[in-house]
């Protein structure tokens, strides 16, 4: 790719200290190029709370002095901005795909923020070298839904990148019809991902940009491992451990990330690439989301040990500097109990049980069992048993008429009502818990929809107010009850597919 001049500095002094600490690992790990920027850029939303996580004041996008629509728009640049797209590998739909990259993003920095480093990224900011057959585009819609979820992911506890804001454009881009342009600026402590090490062990045959690149990530990010015996290998079983309990709290909350690539895995354990994802509303556990994933291998209930086959690529990635292939095995074999305790201890705490006795699995599998059959909605139903009481005789209608076999539940709910008298619950203090562990506001589907349609009409107001909403998930906020409902039917109709 030639040379292009950097869009220019807008202002001498950045409301932001930056660093650079990915660029310094040098060329081999990217291309420095700067964005392509789009023309008459405007704000279609941006996030409070992910500024203030990053230092900046509460009026820092309408501060004239500091141009903050061009420069997130790409347009222009603060001081100490130097944008890169990362080069990297991967297995696609368990398929290697070789040499893959940031076909459109750009990192432009690490900030210096108040909790720590935080990196910012374009995405949707032009082609690149990494762009194959792409544009490098991102359109308004695929960036309102990444926005979003990013956003309420992170609310709802969930490791996850965040979104400061999104730009659009009337900028034409061809998806499967013609759309609009947008930029959103993702956030993150690092975007590094499992095929950054599959790059350096698989494509590039690079075993000292390998050993730098994990030197890299252990002082930055894990320096705890430097002091094992084998810091590789100590990485490596972080990263399990981690993937693991990620993966526990997707299935904790009902989420399906839609394309768990290996190029779309953090290595920090956050959840990464908001594409064809989606909460579930009925509650199936054989659910696919990405209407582009033909033989389900991303499915709801797949994805922990799609997680875990994840793991067995990048461990063969870091192969070259652990000493045996034993170390690797060992290091990837905590997954399965951190995953099983981490989903046992969620599930109890969606269930308001706060200690752990035996028969608990019983009684969460009948739950899922008697759920699955009628496909009743997840997030209502763990939402609605926060009511259940444990007097006798109660009828406890508002979570039992979720269920068309009355019986059926009838009878989990004696055992569920026996399992809370074990440990003296108090329907009080347990609703209480509950309340904090079961969501009533999720981003689903047709809410994304709505925003984004009228967001496409130049309406940005929905947007705004359901980021407002999400961002407090586990709250009653009874004047928004709508968008706690049950979802429409024409909701069942909505496709997400990998263009998303």
């Amino acid at each position: 790719m030639s040379a292009v001049p950097l869009p220019p500095t807008v202002c001498e002094a950045t409301p932001l200290r930056l660093s650079n600490r990915f660029h310094a690992l040098g060329e081999r790990f990217y291309t420095a190029l700067p964005a392509q920027g789009v023309p008459d850029p405007h704000w279609v939303v941006t996030s409070d709370a992910c500024a203030a996580d990053l230092g900046l004041p509460p009026d820092w996008s309408g501060r004239d002095e500091w141009h903050a629509l061009q420069v997130f728009s790409g347009n222009a640049l603060w001081p100490g901005m130097q944008p890169l797209a990362s080069v990297y590998s991967g297995h696609q739909f368990g398929v290697w795909a070789g040499q893959l990259g940031d076909g459109r993003a750009l990192l432009l920095g690490e900030v210096d923020a108040p909790g720590g480093p935080l990196e910012l990224q374009l995405k949707g900011s032009g082609l690149t070298p990494y762009s194959r057959m792409g544009d490098g585009r991102a359109v308004l819609r695929s960036s309102i839904r990444e926005f979003l979820c990013s956003e309420v992911m992170h609310a709802l506890g969930v490791p996850t990148t965040r979104s400061l804001c999104v730009t659009g454009s009337p900028l034409p881009v061809r998806r499967e019809t013609i759309e609009t342009a947008a930029v959103c600026t993702r956030v993150a402590p690092s975007f590094i991902r499992f095929g950054h090490f599959e790059h350096f062990t698989h494509t590039a045959q690079d075993l000292d940009a390998l050993r730098t690149l994990a030197d890299f990530v252990i002082d930055a990010y894990e320096p705890q491992c430097r002091d094992a015996a084998q810091p590789v290998a100590a990485l490596l079983e972080t990263v399990a451990r981690k993937t693991a309990r990620l993966m526990a709290h997707w299935q904790s909350v009902g989420f399906c990330h839609g394309v768990m690539n290996t190029d779309n895995m953090s290595i920090l354990g956050l959840t990464i690439d908001y594409g064809p994802f989606g909460f579930l509303d009925g509650f199936d556990p054989g659910h696919i989301c990405n209407h582009s994933d033909h033989q389900g291998r991303y499915a709801y209930a797949r994805q922990p040990n799609v997680a875990f086959w994840n793991l067995h690529a990048l461990a063969q990635g870091l192969l070259p500097l652990i000493d045996d292939d034993e170390s690797a095995l060992a290091a990837l074999e905590p997954y399965k109990t951190v995953f099983a305790d981490e989903m046992q201890s969620r599930m109890r705490a969606k269930l308001g049980l706060k200690t752990a006795q035996e028969g608990d699995a019983a009684v969460i599998d009948g739950l899922l069992k008697l759920m699955a059959g009628e496909r009743t909605d997840y997030t209502i139903a763990f939402r609605r048993l926060s009511s259940f009481s444990t007097a006798e005789g109660a009828d406890n209608a508002t979570v039992r008429d979720l269920f068309v076999d009355r019986e059926a539940f009838d009878d989990w709910g004696a055992a569920y009502r026996t399992r809370l008298a074990a440990e003296h619950s108090i329907d009080a203090e347990r609703a209480l818990a509950m309340d904090a562990a079961n969501p009533k506001f999720i981003l689903r589907n047709h809410l994304a929809q709505e925003a984004i349609h009228r967001a496409e009409q130049g309406d940005f107001s929905e947007t705004a107010r359901l980021l407002k909403v999400l961002q407090r998930p586990f709250d009653e906020q009874p004047e928004h009850a709508a968008y706690a409902d049950f979802p429409p039917d024409w909701a069942q109709h909505i496709e997400v597919s990998c263009s998303s």
